[in-house]
């Protein structure tokens, strides 16, 4: 019995830490699906409606002339030649006295914040719609023009890219839900072992139970001589 109680002890406590580790699971996935999937959920689909505006709004305002250039309007000036352009917006980075962000003109319906990042040191020009979408500018005139129009020509990937997130996100929210209601594979292994170490223990209690000590007084030939009642004389 000693030894099975051992053997027990051990899987009864391995058993333990598993359904432990069940429920430290099943937690998180409540937290999840109660917090974490719809938080996501609902950013996914707030940058899926930005994308679509900012998509829309850039078709709405390109008018591209013979070059299949859309006119660029910097400090107040509406630019339509390419070159002159490029150049404009080089102008404009050299002539920042503070890195701060600031605002400086439109482009195909978006609006466009220039900034000097002082870490990197590199000029980053920011076209805001819905969504903000960055590109680093360098130092050629068409280079600049080309950065921002590849990034608005790729609107339409990175909206294709939030709607599959948005999918798995709701398939790992539908699974998530389905997980937390498996109970603990082991749960009957763990009550039928726990109930035999139980009763082992019970068992070896009793084999080991100290012996009764019984306040008797002894006998009288047993009491030491100086404990012994006196003898009456007849």
């Amino acid at each position: 019995m000693i030894k099975e109680k051992m053997d027990l002890d051990i899987e009864v406590s391995k058993l333990k830490l598993l359904k432990a580790n069940h429920l430290s699971q099943k937690y998180a996935l409540e937290d999840a699906i109660s917090k974490g999937f719809p938080k996501q959920i609902a950013e996914t689909q707030a940058r899926i409606a930005g994308y679509g505006a900012d998509i829309a709004a850039v078709k709405e305002n390109t008018h591209p002339n013979g070059d299949g250039f859309s006119p660029l309007t910097l400090a107040g000036v509406t630019h339509a030649d390419k070159k002159e352009a490029g150049a404009a917006l080089l102008t404009l980075c050299q002539n920042m006295l503070s890195p701060e962000a600031t605002q400086v003109g439109f482009y195909r319906g978006l609006t466009l914040e220039l900034a000097f990042d002082t870490f990197a040191r590199e000029y980053r020009l920011t076209m805001i719609g819905q969504l903000r979408h960055t590109v680093t500018l360098g130092t050629d005139v068409f280079g600049n023009l080309q950065r921002m129009d590849n990034a608005l020509e790729g609107l339409p990937i990175k909206e294709q890219a939030c709607r599959e997130q948005l999918s798995n996100l709701q398939t790992q929210l539908e699974t998530a839900k389905a997980e937390v209601q498996k109970p603990f594979p082991r749960e009957a292994e763990l009550n039928t072992k726990t109930a035999r170490l139980e009763e082992l223990n019970s068992l070896l209690n009793l084999d080991h139970k100290e012996p009764e000590i019984v306040d008797a007084e002894p006998d009288e030939d047993q009491r030491p001589p100086e404990r012994r009642r006196p003898q009456l004389e007849r």
